[in-house]
């Protein structure tokens, strides 16, 4: 072992005890960590695991040994991305201390670190809970991921916003939390574009109203294979020829499990033209059809009474 290495290791396991605190009845000692030699950033929206888990691959450690070393006690068993570890709000402040990241900095970037199960409130504690399905993370981009964990690691889990699922620096993507490897997005470059043009949207007040219901309205147009399918089937193909584990993913269907990816430019597309629309009492929908027919790039879009889009431009306020 290196001379860094045991300074790694020794500063992970020091955990002296802090001035006892007092709680409504009883004064407890609490141990709290010794600051951390390395600086491993979070990534925006990281699982709370996946943080840890780089932190102690980046240290040689397991993560049971990282947390035994910052003074928490972790019970129970889960594994990434299917569960998650619950922090208390001591084990969250000796998890600050180890890291020298403040523990409000920590939260921004890790959604679910903020304590929230008060059967823990007192103890330095960690426990696992698994997550429903439509909670788990998925795969962060790897070069991102390697570029946060000193090369240690390119594995991360992120619970990643609508506007962040293509790392357009990287031209990777996780449309669907079942995909265990990242997609490699550089042979469609519109997604890249799409990206950009997300990003503008995020400024307009109706942003998430638009963007709700134009997934909805895209989706059902790929289930159903409407108005859209000839540019769905061209890149799902592209996909397919540099992302061969797309086929081999378990019993999901790949179109499935790339569908978030292959309708997001007609999806940012849709969300830009509905937050635009006037209300409805002063909107014309054959102008508004053109208007949205002209933003998919297509030379018409007719529409039959089932259609989503036109149950929005028919009964909709915005």
């Amino acid at each position: 072992m290196t001379r860094t290495d045991a300074t790694a290791r020794t500063a992970v396991a020091a955990a002296p005890a802090q001035r006892a605190v007092l709680t409504t009845e009883v004064s407890l000692r609490i141990p709290s960590a010794a600051p951390g030699v390395l600086r491993v950033r979070p990534l925006t929206g990281e699982a709370t695991a996946s943080y840890v888990h780089r932190l102690a691959t980046a240290y040689r450690l397991t993560l049971p040994q990282l947390l035994d070393g910052a003074g928490i006690t972790l019970s129970g068993h889960g594994t990434l991305p299917t569960a998650e570890l619950h922090l208390s709000p001591a084990a969250c402040h000796n998890l600050a201390a180890l890291t020298r990241i403040p523990l409000p900095h920590l939260t921004r970037a890790l959604p679910r670190l903020a304590p929230n199960d008060d059967a823990h409130h007192i103890a330095t504690a960690a426990h696992w809970k698994r997550h429903e399905a439509a909670q788990q993370p998925v795969r962060a981009c790897t070069l991102c991921t390697r570029h946060r964990s000193h090369d240690a690691t390119d594995t991360a889990w992120t619970h990643r916003p609508p506007h962040r699922l293509v790392c357009p620096r990287h031209h990777q993507a996780t449309p669907d939390p079942r995909l265990t490897s990242t997609v490699r997005t550089w042979a469609v470059p519109e997604l890249a574009a799409a990206h950009h043009a997300h990003q503008r949207l995020l400024r307009h007040p109706r942003a998430a109203t638009a963007w709700t219901a134009a997934r909805a309205i895209t989706t059902r147009w790929y289930d159903h294979q409407q108005h859209l399918t000839d540019r769905s089937h061209t890149r799902l193909n592209q996909l397919y020829a540099t992302n061969p584990h797309l086929t081999t993913t378990g019993s999901a269907s790949p179109a499935l499990l790339a569908r978030d990816l292959i309708t997001y430019p007609e999806t940012v597309a849709l969300a830009r033209a509905l937050a635009t629309l006037p209300n409805r009492p002063h909107r014309d929908t054959g102008n508004a059809l053109n208007l949205i027919a002209h933003r998919l790039g297509l030379p018409r879009l007719p529409l039959n009474a089932n259609d989503p889009l036109q149950a929005f431009l028919t009964h909709t306020r915005h």
